[in-house]
């Protein structure tokens, strides 16, 4: 038993190495550039990226023992397989995990401060979290943006046609807007707006939706445990969102008030339950509750909230709704994201 819990902890240091080694592989391009490689020297690689050799070199001998690249030591030849290539590109691929690998640096940024959140209680501000909209972009690009016109907005029936006919949508926590820009592109009859706390995310949302010519959305800096009920929306959509707010509950009813009568909210959380028990099994499960701890709860936690937590789970989320007001909570799972679940709301059904 010794000898092989101590061999599970070497697999987590190698592992969790090589997190660091992949994350830098999607930062670097190196990835991107590979797979559009035959096999290859340092040299070539080197050429081909105009990125350092010597860097190159020790990052190589990372992807290889961590069986990653494959390797030919007679030719001293490098490559990625095309079957590996679509799990760690940007283009052609299922789902990028070498993007997501990200967030562990930048959950590793922060852990001085959580070690004294353990000791002192309180939470980590937002602002510590270097690259997070940067990297919150690229994930809600792969789980929302990619699937969003032709599987997450047909879970709510007749969306699509009230969309193409003209209504009046609000995206909460929009980050850097490309959800909201992808809609209002898509549906130029229907009026969008994004809010979202962070500055630097709505000035590059309002950046792209320039670049795009959307002139039907409408980004703003905006506290959402605020909104004005005379604001009344047909949609309103928040993709994971709600379970940072130092208030969810608040936030909640304020968006069952913002919607007009037979408004719906669509909402975008993780995958889990309540319960600990249930979640023993969750194939991410270790991640998330890390996720939970370094960034999500402890955000919230920052501005004297609920610290509710990434694993907040379904049966929470269900119970907070309908505590809100919503007649009716419908949970639903997409094939192309393992991550989330998503709820639709009504106000009135």
């Amino acid at each position: 038993m010794d000898n092989d819990f101590s061999n599970y902890l070497i697999d987590v240091i190698n592992k969790g190495s090589l997190s660091l080694m992949l994350s830098i592989g999607h930062r670097t391009k190196l990835f991107d550039v590979l797979s559009t490689l035959p096999p290859s020297t340092i040299e070539e690689i080197a050429s081909k990226s105009k990125l350092n050799q010597r860097y190159i070199r020790e990052w190589l001998g990372g992807m290889v023992t961590g069986k990653i690249i494959e390797y030919d030591p007679v030719n001293n030849k490098f490559w990625l397989s095309k079957e590996k290539a679509q799990y760690l590109t940007r283009e052609n691929n299922i789902y990028n995990f070498a993007a997501s690998i990200q967030w562990i640096p930048i959950l590793a940024q922060v852990e001085h401060e959580i070690v004294e959140c353990f000791a002192k209680g309180g939470g980590v501000p937002y602002s510590s979290y270097k690259r997070f909209d940067e990297v919150m972009a690229e994930e809600s690009y792969q789980t929302v943006v990619v699937g969003l016109i032709d599987y997450i907005l047909p879970l709510v029936p007749n969306l699509i046609f009230d969309l193409k006919q003209g209504i009046k949508v609000l995206d909460i926590g929009c980050g850097k807007g490309k959800a909201v820009n992808v809609m209002a592109k898509h549906f130029p009859r229907s009026t969008f707006y994004g809010y979202d706390l962070s500055k630097e995310a709505i000035d590059q949302a309002t950046k792209e939706a320039k670049h795009m010519k959307n002139s039907n959305v409408f980004f703003k800096v905006h506290d959402v445990m605020d909104l004005t009920f005379k604001d009344k929306f047909d949609l309103i959509s928040a993709f994971d969102a709600i379970h940072d707010q130092p208030r969810p509950d608040r936030v909640l009813k304020n968006i069952y008030q913002s919607l007009s009568d037979k408004g719906v909210f669509l909402m975008q959380d993780i995958l889990a339950s309540t319960p600990l028990k249930d979640n023993i099994s969750h194939p991410l499960g270790t991640f998330l509750y890390t996720i939970s701890c370094l960034h999500c709860m402890s955000v919230s936690l920052s501005q004297n909230g609920a610290g509710l937590g990434a694993m907040w789970g379904k049966e929470k989320a269900v119970s907070m709704l309908t505590e809100a007001g919503f007649s009716n909570v419908e949970v639903k799972t997409l094939p192309h994201d393992f991550q989330n679940y998503y709820y639709v709301s009504y106000k009135n059904k």
